[in-house]
């Protein structure tokens, strides 16, 4: 459980009253004339997210109040904890109106509590001081808060993380440090025994870099149990390759690597929930960098499942290494196949930096994820897999293109060159995500986020949580 959860309540607590805005004035005339009086005097205006400290008389604290609209969720949470004071003394919360649910108010306080401070000095600190901490008597509750919340960080620990300390190694390091923890097996296949085991666009991505590319492999659960099958794009760095990028395309392209890290970080939580899957988790872990050996412009590329792709451009690089880890993620019929990749600009021009689009072909999978999206306000928004653009990938030269003809329909062009290597009877769904947070807001730091995490964890626990 995470320090900021203090397993403790009653008198060594003080108390933090939730009110809902549009209740504020009913709740003020209801109190004493004292802090009617103190509340007018330090200008308390009842908005959103407002914190009032009423004194106690004697120097202290007696209580605090915290608005917020309505019932509210994690935000609100992480809001509240970041705005009361950290201190040793924790904070419990009163909600008589039941404005939080017990898991939003622990999750939402977890989340608070994120720092990336790796290469901050302790002389210059990084603007944090700590967390408030909460009395809680839910210990089972704040458990399972933490262990979303460490999942949580863990993704977005791996896309802050600049390429000079994140490369191909490294990624695998991360993750086999996932497996260790929870006692799974993690192999990899690096460099040119990729073209022995027939990867062999991973290798093309990766080739040209000195941090040779792999493929990583964790496996966890019973054998028994239900396939779960997580699929996440490792691009450590993108320079565009041989299409090299400009240099404002490629500040933040660290963070090419976001799908792996959410789907670590969800692999991460599935096994501490201990849900009932044989889940597999593959990363195809590349550099796509410029040297001697870099794949061209006009390359016509084998692949694992023995389509030949034409490349379009270097700089759509991602769906090549996801369609060597697809094609062997569905050669093993899962019950349940999901990917997650910062895949497209198209898909932010559609849909902005906030909503993952969504594509599959199934629709009850589409509804239960488009529900659990809604459920803990991490909303996706699903786009058409339009039979009609499939020509759009056609090539002169080879079975596909790995672009189009077209500079239309970004998205869905690139999630239909996946769908290429999904069979059409697999429970599948592609996630394009931007896996970065460009303002701060509550419970969500500026830069690397986990974009769609909890949103997938709540349909797969779902589906297979035990009885």
């Amino acid at each position: 459980m995470l320090a900021c959860f203090a397993p403790r309540a009653g008198a060594d607590a003080t108390p933090v009253r939730l009110i809902a805005a549009a209740d504020y004035v009913a709740w003020r005339d209801g109190t004493s004339e004292a802090t009617r009086a103190w509340l007018e005097a330090t200008g308390f205006r009842p908005k959103r997210h407002r914190l009032a400290l009423l004194p106690d008389g004697e120097g202290g604290i007696a209580e605090a109040i915290f608005l917020i609209d309505g019932p509210g969720g994690a935000a609100d949470a992480a809001a509240m904890a970041a705005t009361l004071p950290a201190r040793e003394r924790p904070w419990r919360i009163d909600d008589p109106e039941g404005l939080l649910a017990p898991f939003d108010l622990h999750h939402g306080w977890a989340l608070a509590g994120y720092r990336f401070d790796r290469y901050v000095s302790a002389e210059a600190g990084n603007g944090g001081n700590g967390t408030a901490r909460l009395a809680t008597n839910d210990t089972a509750t704040a458990e399972r808060a933490s262990q979303l919340a460490l999942s949580v960080f863990l993704a977005r620990d791996l896309v802050n993380t600049p390429a000079n300390d994140l490369g191909p190694a490294e990624l695998e390091t991360a993750i086999r440090e996932v497996a260790r923890e929870f006692g799974a097996t993690c192999t990899s296949i690096a460099g040119d025994e990729l073209l022995a085991a027939n990867y062999p666009m991973i290798h093309a991505v990766g080739r040209a870099s000195s941090r040779p590319p792999r493929l990583v492999d964790l496996i966890w659960g019973s054998l028994d149990a239900p396939k779960l099958t997580l699929v996440g794009k490792g691009v450590c760095f993108d320079s565009g390759g041989l299409d090299i990028k400009p240099a404002a395309g490629m500040r933040l392209m660290k963070k090419d690597m976001g799908g792996a890290a959410v789907m670590t970080g969800l692999a991460r939580m599935i096994m501490a929930a201990g849900l009932d899957v044989r889940l597999r988790l593959l990363v195809p872990a590349v550099e796509n960098s410029i040297g001697a050996s870099a794949f061209r412009p006009g390359d016509v590329l084998s692949t694992r499942k023995g389509l030949t792709v034409e490349v379009g451009n270097t700089d759509a690089e991602g769906r090549l290494i996801l369609a060597d880890a697809l094609a062997e993620a569905d050669r093993e019929q899962p019950a349940l196949l999901l990917d997650a990749a910062t895949l497209t600009g198209a898909a932010r021009v559609a849909v902005g930096t906030d909503l993952p689009a969504l594509f599959t072909p199934d629709e009850r999978l589409a509804a239960e994820l488009l529900q659990a999206g809604i459920d803990v306000a991490e909303p996706l928004w699903r786009l058409p897999l339009h039979p009609g653009y499939r020509d759009l990938l056609k090539s002169p030269v080879a079975d596909l293109s790995s672009t189009g003809s077209k500079p239309y329909a970004g998205a869905i062009t690139a999630a239909l060159f996946l769908q290429r290597f999904v069979e059409p009877t697999t429970s599948w769904a592609h996630l394009d995500i931007f896996a970065w947070n460009e303002d701060a807001r509550p419970g969500r730091t500026k830069g690397g986020d986990a974009t769609a995490l909890r949103a997938l964890f709540t349909l797969i626990e779902r589906r297979y949580q035990k009885s």
